[in-house]
């Protein structure tokens, strides 16, 4: 059987799941030194709203950013797979991913820990929040996950709860890829 290409200490690399096909858990090292590491690594999965908790959060700065917050809430490891699939309101599309966010490995979390994604909701220097067929305010949001490819959406999405009074979102909407630790999100 051939071997799978890992990044450094067996964790996936960032090509590692997409560019081989296997499953997440696959690039766990052969041999493990305790019962608990290979139970861990039998129980790893794709991160969806089923094993996680998804909180949206409007940033002070940068303005005009809300932060996305994924927390593992399963027995096992978790992997983040590329970047949130965000839906505002009745929106027929996703926004882009900037591009520059990617990080260099697949996003892993340990039950407990969580990931970060940062979401750009409107221009910044307030072009279009002024027209209205470029902008408007919503109240509602989905989040779905990424598989492995990184081209399909996988498992059950999560609805996070917004403001009450909404979030104004634009047509300069983006979001980054998955993070960790969080201060690399916002940094986008």
């Amino acid at each position: 059987m051939p071997a799978v290409p890992t990044g450094s200490a067996g964790k996936p690399s960032a090509t590692g799941p997409a560019s081989t096909g296997a499953k997440p858990g696959a690039n766990a090292p052969a041999s493990t030194s305790s019962g608990a590491q290979a139970s861990e690594v039998a129980k790893s999965a794709t991160c969806t709203g089923d094993n996680t908790r998804t909180t949206a959060a409007p940033l002070n700065r940068p303005v005009n950013h809300m932060l996305l917050t994924v927390t593992n809430t399963g027995s096992g490891r978790c992997f983040l797979y590329g970047y949130p699939e965000v839906r505002f309101g009745e929106a027929q599309s996703v926004p882009p991913v900037i591009a520059d966010s990617k990080p260099q490995a697949v996003v892993t979390l340990k039950p407990g820990e969580s990931g970060y994604a940062s979401v750009n909701l409107s221009s910044t220097d307030g072009t279009d929040s002024t027209d209205s067929t470029n902008g408007q305010t919503v109240n509602s949001l989905a989040v779905y996950f990424h598989g492995p490819s990184g081209n399909e959406s996988v498992g059950a999405g999560s609805q996070p709860s917004l403001p009450a009074e909404g979030v104004f979102v634009d047509d300069s909407l983006k979001v980054t890829y998955w993070q960790q630790p969080m201060d690399d999100t916002t940094s986008w």
